[in-house]
């Protein structure tokens, strides 16, 4: 390309889920300027410092554009050929020796960002054939996955606050002004709230630390970690205890009414009160407003998911707005139509279940088809048939984001063999015998298949590559890598699983008596999908049979991937809808209130009611806007100024164990040990201490000369692995009990 050529570029933003339009400014083959797109039919100019930096991640020279092979313990580059070539001489011999079992997979958040990652991760799984799966969702998202399943009939059928048209939010351990939303995809979420307040609306968040949103809101209330569930709870004895509870448009879809009620009577506010930190009488107040608000909605994020009551306080969360007449309706809690989604079939269908097997360790049940990531060490460490000996990890770095990382660390150093895509030599993936990187940010086609599936308005928007990637996409990879496991060798080419899967696709539209293609010629579709590469050939098909979709002609001017790409600032679908009852999924076509494994929850926390409050301090995580994967603390703007790797403690606390700003302090738990510098921090709870999570760089191998510059410590060796959400399988990152004390002077 011409170096002096100029060009503008629209593109979404992939670093995180609000989506933001992006405005790039290319000379040649650099991006000269960031800024937002003030056309984007969604985010409107909106942008966060991440999406600023995106040509800075680019750029990063410590990004790998070739494969690494691991030579007498040291990374070596290699060609594309000799890296796959290495992972089948040494990966098959192993799984023929040791069994299908004895390696497992970690998928991190990154996939959910890219279209390789949405269609060509299952390929991978389903040619390994292990019980061994594992991924961030059991550390971030598991519980809200469980109690839509349980509640729905499918654990994607998600409702999302619909914030544009709401007159009254009560968000829990969520702070979208720094995280910009999880679960909710809404880009410029601060100016979001400040049109609900601007239209004389309120804004409460419950959270331990007065955050940037907290400050922002009308009203803040310090929750004591791990105990949202019996707040919620409190609440919802509130409003049948003074009759408060109206169905509204979806009281002829709701079955088990009578158990939670009966299930509700033993946590009154005034009960659950000094457990949880909030007086009686504010729990019944907020049940009230909630109540009386015609356009209300309660949202509750990672900070309740992330604890040991996770899929209750989730469960709880929907059903507080199901009884206050708040779901399926304007301004409540809605569910989003995504464009590329397979119209529903319903209302009925098999339901939600998990356990179909169990991990051979501890014995913990499987959740969505995979094992939680909190006994991903044990399945390393213990000996016997089926004991993990490789690994194979996608877009992820478990080592800094998963409980108890200490013994993950030590477990990965006596691995057979490893395997990693990845895009830098991380934390983890210094552990690998082979890297494989996939092309950067701006080389690849982007459509949020995930978040538009939980976006508070229905968008789409398609970014084509700004630049032509200078080895293999990532579907190209991941194809390889199944074929290699699938047994096909090293040199199968990529288009062998192309083909398949597009066909396979197309096939099944075309035998489906409800489809608007069935009995149509296979090849004419796809021919009329063209030469595409494997991921957008596949989106195409999936836009066009959608529910704004063309039906490849049955439906003349519906949507097309030909038709986002004449339209860079996206296509605006439309407000959120009601939808109850079709997208119901479970056996009895109803929403299911009360299934038996919730109830049986409710008994457990009512006898952690009944308990005594272990005393002492409870560490918590925290978010920051630029920062929401641990590769980010490789770009300099994006971890320039103060830094923010601190322990943030109250400042009686700090007092009570002689420390001061700045000091170096000991923070211990049960299972490990950090040394940090204290920041004293009154919007804090008394009690509560935070540490931000995704740091601990500078560990020998790693190739990230930024991140170590600013170290920090990994706040995932205080995280005990023992403790889970029973019903999911989430590890518990926030309330862990731990000791501080200052560091003796040498």
């Amino acid at each position: 390309m011409n170096s002096n050529t100029h060009r503008t570029v629209f593109r979404t933003c992939s670093l995180c889920e609000a989506t933001c339009g992006l405005e790039l400014q290319v000379e040649g083959d650099r991006v000269v300027r960031a800024r937002g797109d003030s056309e984007d039919v969604f985010s409107h100019g909106y942008i966060c410092p991440k999406g600023t930096a995106i040509a800075a991640i680019h750029e990063d020279p410590d990004r790998l554009r070739r494969p690494l092979i691991r030579r007498n313990g040291q990374h070596v580059e290699a060609d594309w050929d000799e890296a796959f070539a290495e992972i089948e001489q040494r990966m098959l011999p192993l799984l023929e020796e040791h069994g299908r079992n004895s390696v497992a997979v970690y998928l991190g958040n990154p996939n959910a960002h890219h279209l390789a990652g949405s269609f060509y991760v299952r390929p991978v799984l389903k040619s390994l054939r292990t019980r061994n799966i594992f991924s961030a969702s059991t550390v971030d998202q598991m519980p809200k996955h469980v109690s839509s399943g349980l509640l729905f009939g499918s654990p994607g059928t998600i409702p999302v606050p619909d914030i544009d048209r709401t007159d009254f939010l009560l968000m829990l351990g969520a702070n979208p002004l720094e995280s910009n939303g999880s679960l909710c995809t809404a880009p410029d979420f601060p100016g979001r709230l400040k049109a609900i307040r601007a239209r004389g609306g309120r804004v409460v968040v419950v959270d331990p630390r007065k955050t940037r949103t907290a400050r922002a809101a009308d009203e803040h209330l310090f929750v004591r970690p791990g105990t949202d569930a019996m707040l919620l709870m409190g609440m919802i004895h509130a409003l049948f205890d003074e009759e408060l509870v109206d169905l509204g448009s979806v009281k002829d879809h709701v079955q088990g009414l009578d158990s939670v009620r009966v299930a509700a009577k033993s946590f009154s506010p005034e009960r659950v009160a000094p457990a949880c930190g909030v007086d009686g009488e504010t729990i019944r107040r907020l049940a009230r407003e909630l109540a009386a608000t015609e356009r209300g909605v309660v949202y509750g994020r990672i900070g309740i998911h992330t604890v040991g009551f996770g899929t209750l306080a989730s469960w709880a969360t929907d059903v507080l707005n199901i009884l206050a007449g708040k779901l399926d309706r304007p301004g409540g809690a809605m569910f989003p139509l995504a464009a590329h989604s397979r119209p529903s079939k319903g209302p009925g269908g098999r339901g939600f279940k998990t356990g179909r097997w169990q991990s051979r360790v501890r014995g913990l049940p499987e959740v969505l088809g995979e094992l939680p990531v909190a006994t991903l060490a044990d399945e390393m460490e213990t000996p016997g048939d089926d004991q993990v000996r490789a690994f194979v990890t996608i877009g992820g770095n478990p080592a800094l984001s998963t409980p108890d990382s200490g013994r993950l660390e030590a477990a990965l150093e006596n691995l057979d063999f490893m395997v990693s895509v990845d895009i830098y030599c991380n934390e983890t993936s210094r552990h690998a015998d082979v890297i494989l990187p996939p092309p950067s940010l701006l080389e690849r086609g982007h459509f949020d298949c995930s978040f538009v599936g939980l976006s508070v308005r229905n968008v789409a928007n398609y970014s084509p590559p700004v630049f032509e990637a200078e080895g293999p996409s990532e579907s190209e990879i991941l194809a390889r890598l199944a074929l290699i496991f699938g047994g096909q060798g090293a040199q199968a080419d990529a288009s062998e699983l192309d083909a398949p899967m597009l066909r396979g696709l197309v096939e099944g539209h075309v035998g489906d008596p409800e489809s608007p293609l069935h009995g149509r010629d296979a090849d004419e579709i796809i021919a009329q999908v063209g030469e595409r590469p494997g991921p957008e050939a596949l989106l195409d098909v999936m836009l066009r049979m959608g529910p704004y979709g063309d039906a490849f002609g049955e439906k003349p001017g519906g949507l097309s991937l030909p038709q986002l790409e004449a339209h860079p600032h996206g296509i605006d679908l439309g407000a959120l809808e009601a939808r109850v009852p079709e997208i119901l999924a479970t056996p009895s076509a109803q929403i299911e209130l009360a299934p038996e494994s919730i109830l049986r929850e409710l008994d457990r926390l009512d006898e952690k009611l009944a308990g005594e409050e272990p005393d002492g301090l409870v560490l918590v995580g925290r978010r920051h806007l630029r920062s929401n994967n641990s590769w980010m603390h490789n770009v300099s703007s994006l971890v320039a100024g103060q830094t923010r790797c601190t322990l943030q403690m109250h400042p009686d606390d700090a007092e009570e164990r002689s420390l001061q700003a700045g000091a170096i302090a000991e923070v211990r738990s049960r299972v490990g040990s950090v040394e940090v510098a204290v920041e004293v921090n009154a919007d804090l709870m008394p009690g509560v201490v935070s540490l931000p999570h995704g740091w601990g760089h500078g560990q020998p191998g790693a190739r990230l000369e930024v991140a170590a510059a600013h170290g920090g410590v990994n706040s995932n060796r205080l995280t005990d692995g023992l403790p889970l959400d029973p019903l999911s399988g989430n590890a518990v990152l926030n309330g862990i009990p731990v000791e501080v004390a200052p560091i003796a002077a040498d």
